[in-house]
């Protein structure tokens, strides 16, 4: 079992940047891929960008290309996302996840609130 927990959400003005973090605790060793997704008011949640544990290969939802970036410290079991020239229709509680290989991600955090006013 893998446990997840985030931090760094907060309330940010439209333009700005905040970074979330994730730390991984538990058996990490089985850890394939890391991610975030997030979940907006009246909406599903939505994928936003992922990192492969061992190689670094990332993958991210068009909307936040070229403004997020998703990294891993391996050695302290953290994934981070750097999150740049937000705007307003980023808001939403965002969520680590991870999965082990041929799995849909089954580990989640427990969400951290990102706000960004106009």
């Amino acid at each position: 079992q893998v446990q997840l927990v985030e931090s760094g959400g907060g309330l940010v003005q439209a333009g700005g940047s905040l970074r979330l973090s994730c730390a991984a605790s538990g058996r990490t060793s089985s850890i394939y891929v890391m991610g975030w997704f997030r979940q907006a008011p009246g909406k599903e949640r939505e994928f936003v960008a992922s990192i492969t544990w061992s190689g670094g290969s990332t993958y991210y939802t068009d909307s936040v290309k070229g403004r997020f970036t998703i990294s891993r410290d391996n050695a302290k079991n953290t994934v981070f996302l750097q999150m740049n020239n937000l705007k307003p229709e980023d808001t939403a509680v965002y969520y680590c996840a991870g999965k082990v290989a041929g799995r849909d991600f089954h580990w989640w955090g427990q969400g951290t609130q990102v706000t960004v006013s106009s």
